[in-house]
């Protein structure tokens, strides 16, 4: 449904409100349960995510565009000084969306295997399936991988293998720039500690393309003992630090099941969450570049090499 709108002050209007003041729009994001989705691609991935819209805020030539998308949303058209009014800057993608998040995941439905389907009860497909044995017996049980010619067929891994922790980073930008990296090179999952940014603030959004929506993520409720729950469900700790004297992250020998853990863009990992891991990696660094004081990484890019020696290591 189309509703044209030529007055900023608008109350139709009120998701969209002041988009450059963050503190308000933290609150008023956690006040509605909203999140803003900007621009074609981002809104497409938003909504093929199955996020529930709450409305959109377009100019009249992104309506033809968004059409496939837009049949069953309301949907807000002003001209170009009227939204750039509403967001306090120009909308150079023209389009915004106000859609209703959705509960998070906890962390162990993010870090847990799902069911196998390779795993077949024999039983359950028998005739009498339903009859009740004269006599308990064992399970039988067939694994389809068995019957499965290997240099023809590829069998899929069925649990998560690769996964980020992300430790304390505030920046919205870098929290969003990491979800790209990760959903570009195949990672399986994020674990967030709790003061961790919103993957879901509008900048976040942007800055992912849209990954935000990709990739499986969850929250620590507790960053003392989050950790443990991490390694109790199977997987190696690694913490990322710029300390030339740890193992090169190319050089470390990685389990089946591996978590790379991310600092903050200041400080790093903090030093509980460095001694608990199972061992300190680092991204070897030229000599002559560290001569010369160049020392460490951004934390994206740090996390982008990290995430393709992770993967590699995984395809092994």
């Amino acid at each position: 449904m189309l509703e044209y709108v030529t007055d900023p002050a608008d109350p139709r209007l009120a998701d969209y409100t002041r988009l450059r003041d963050m503190e308000l729009r933290k609150s008023l994001e956690a006040e509605r349960g909203l999140f803003l989705a900007e621009g074609e691609k981002v809104i497409r991935r938003a909504f093929g995510a199955g996020f529930p819209v709450r409305s959109v805020l377009t100019t009249r030539r992104w309506l033809d565009p968004l059409a496939d998308v837009l049949n069953d949303a309301l949907v807000y058209v002003v001209d170009d000084e009227v939204m750039a009014g509403i967001a306090g800057f120009p909308v150079h993608r023209g389009a915004l969306a106000s859609m209703a998040r959705l509960p998070l995941p906890p962390v162990e439905a993010v870090l847990a295997p799902p069911p196998d389907p390779r795993r077949v009860d024999l039983d359950d497909l028998a005739d009498d399936a339903d009859a009740a044995p004269a006599e308990p017996r064992p399970r039988r049980l067939l694994v389809l991988e068995d019957l499965v010619d290997h240099g023809n067929v590829e069998v899929a891994e069925q649990h998560p293998r690769r996964i980020l922790v992300l430790e304390d980073l505030v920046d919205h930008s870098n929290v969003g720039a990491i979800f790209r990296c990760a959903a570009a090179l195949g990672v399986d999952g994020i674990i967030l500690s709790p003061r961790c940014a919103d993957p879901l603030y509008r900048r976040a959004v942007k800055v992912s393309m849209g990954a935000v929506f990709s990739i499986p993520y969850a929250r620590m409720e507790n960053w003392f003992t989050g950790l443990d729950q991490i390694r109790e469900a199977g997987f190696q700790t690694l913490a990322l630090t710029p300390d030339p004297s740890v193992t090169s992250l190319d050089e470390v020998k990685m389990t089946d099941r591996v978590a790379l853990l991310l600092g903050s863009e200041g400080d790093g990992l903090s030093s509980r969450w460095l001694e608990e891991a199972d061992e300190a990696v680092c991204i070897p660094m030229s000599p002559a570049a560290m001569a010369a004081g160049v020392d460490s990484l951004n934390v994206v890019a740090a996390a982008a090499i990290a995430c393709h020696g992770l993967m590699r290591s995984g395809a092994q």
